[in-house]
């Protein structure tokens, strides 16, 4: 169960567990989507349109892009940024989950709302990720430049990407993006779980004694529930990646034409004046996948560990008590 349940037998999720829950799933997610991630940041980031019917740029396919990375850079660049990704993934899940259930648990004990309502889980899924978010900004970052660099590599080690960021930039240049990002990610968040929620109610109760069943609900519902609120909020989710790569032209030559933007007013107008309407949703199709596939494999993990963890203790309790 994912949030605070009163009606629930056990005693509702340590902070300790929904966290370390919560960074096992973003690991385990994070390892299994890298690839396409990677997809997603390259077509956000170039400027020429994505089609296969009219090529313009490097890239303007799903299979043409996998094959033209795999070609030109080996298979370990689809694992490009992986280490600074898995430690948002870890950061982001434990910081998310930890504040969701908090956020739950205070809002059906301090005010009139039931925590199991759709509402109140948009609004606390909205916070938890915010929270999630200024934690992990600067690992976002440095994810973006290195899944976005070609070669010859800019940045050779994160201690490189990190040293040589602060130097010519500032510690202000790890949180490039930020308002973008804290605009995007509140809706986005909040409609995963509002959509989860929703989904996992019309589906209405598992089989009793059948983990497979539930684990299986878990897995779809997530799964729908990123697809749909990955579609309402993409717009700014590339905004915010065109942001973060601010500073960074010299490594994107190469890939094709490159932007310089003042800020997000300034990004938004360039991307509407040069690439119309479809320049706000380049990457939508393997991000829609990404998206199926993270978020149904976060909250499937998540319920799988956490409840694993939930009935170890319980076991060993009984055990102690005996």
């Amino acid at each position: 169960m994912v949030g605070y349940d009163p009606g629930s037998k056990g005693a509702a999720p340590a902070p300790e567990d929904a966290a370390l829950s919560g960074s096992a799933a973003g690991m385990v997610t994070r390892a299994l989507i890298s690839p396409l991630d990677v997809i997603k940041i390259r077509f956000q980031l170039q400027i020429e349109r994505v089609s296969s019917r009219h090529p313009e740029g490097k890239y303007w396919g799903l299979f043409q892009a996998s094959r033209c990375i795999l070609a030109e850079e080996g298979l370990p660049a689809f694992w490009k940024g992986h280490v600074p990704a898995q430690l948002l993934s870890v950061c982001f899940g434990a910081v998310q989950f930890a504040s969701f259930e908090f956020l739950t648990e205070m809002t059906h004990k301090s005010t009139a709302y039931d925590s199991q309502t759709a509402g109140v889980h948009f609004v606390c899924g909205g916070l938890a990720a915010c929270s999630a978010t200024v934690a992990c900004q600067p690992l976002d970052t440095l994810r973006t430049r290195f899944a976005a660099q070609g070669e010859p590599k800019v940045y050779g080690s994160l201690r490189h990407a990190v040293s040589t960021m602060y130097r010519t930039e500032g510690a202000l240049g790890f949180y490039r993006g930020l308002g973008p990002t804290l605009v995007a990610v509140f809706p986005y968040a909040g409609l995963q779980f509002f959509f989860y929620k929703v989904l996992k109610n019309l589906m209405g109760p598992p089989p009793k004694d059948s983990n497979v069943g539930g684990n299986l609900r878990s897995l779809v519902c997530g799964s729908c529930a990123g697809v749909i609120s990955k579609t309402m909020t993409y717009p700014l989710d590339l905004i915010k990646k065109r942001l973060q790569v601010g500073g960074f032209e010299e490594a994107r030559v190469h890939f094709g034409q490159v932007r310089k933007y003042g800020g997000f007013v300034d990004c938004v107008s360039q991307i509407a004046r040069e690439e119309g309407l479809r320049g706000f949703l380049k990457g939508l199709s393997p991000s829609l996948v990404k998206a199926a596939v993270s978020t149904g494999f976060t909250f499937f993990w998540y319920e799988f560990f956490l409840n694993a963890i939930q009935n170890r203790r319980a076991a060993s309790e009984q055990r102690n008590s005996g």
